[in-house]
């Protein structure tokens, strides 16, 4: 049986040993090449994938220095997989999203909601991996830092969003930033990165307390 490996395994399995990892690298790809050949706005599409292809060129330059464990790769690839499927339509458009509207009953889109949310609850783990297992830090740096920074990227990546659809690609602006005619847009999706890393945090530490499994 596949043993999943977490932030206090020692163990590191290659990737050419490591059969999730195959699989989490093969699913992503699958996913990724289907966005792309279903996409109706090749413009958009390259513009919401390049930070996952520089966030992919990081993982792949730095993998032999670091490698993060079974449980971080997998919550990475299904950040990931949240993140370009909505780069298949845009956020605003996304289907799910829509579902979820006519379901129950919401007054917009709230797919990009999820991926924001996603990025602080998925990411949060492999952060603590990272530093506690890279720098050796303190645990209570490693449990509080991954908050810190999540929400601090979420206030960079708006910032970012800004200068590519009001700077650099002004006619894919609106599509791109998906406000959906919402004011508080950012300081929403910025929270919501915040509060998911939050929760992954307790949710890690609960674990690692009363339920006594390394997940820490």
């Amino acid at each position: 049986m596949m043993k999943l490996s977490t932030t206090s395994s020692p163990e590191r399995i290659p990737f050419r040993q490591n059969r999730l990892l195959q699989l989490c690298a093969v699913v992503f790809l699958t996913i990724w090449l289907s966005t792309l050949a279903g996409t109706s706005n090749i413009t958009n599409w390259i513009t919401e994938n390049a930070l996952v292809v520089i966030f992919l060129a990081g993982l792949t330059l730095t993998y032999k220095k670091f490698k993060f464990s079974d449980l971080s790769y997998v919550l990475i690839t299904i950040y990931l997989c949240l993140h370009v499927y909505s780069a298949k339509y845009t956020y605003a458009e996304n289907p799910f999203g829509y579902w979820l509207k006519d379901h129950l009953h919401l007054a917009r889109n709230h797919y990009d909601r999820i991926v924001h949310f996603s990025f602080g609850f998925m990411l949060a783990y492999p952060m603590r991996d990272y530093f506690k297992n890279h720098f050796n830090w303190p645990n209570w740096v490693c449990w509080v830092l991954p908050c810190e920074i999540a929400l601090s990227f979420g206030g960079a990546y708006e910032i970012i969003e800004w200068a590519v659809a009001d700077v650099f690609f002004p006619a894919e602006g609106i599509a791109y930033l998906g406000t959906q005619g919402d004011i508080w847009d950012a300081q929403k999706d910025m929270s919501l990165a915040w509060l998911g890393a939050i929760l992954s945090m307790v949710i890690a530490s609960f674990l690692k307390k009363f339920l006594k499994e390394k997940v820490a």
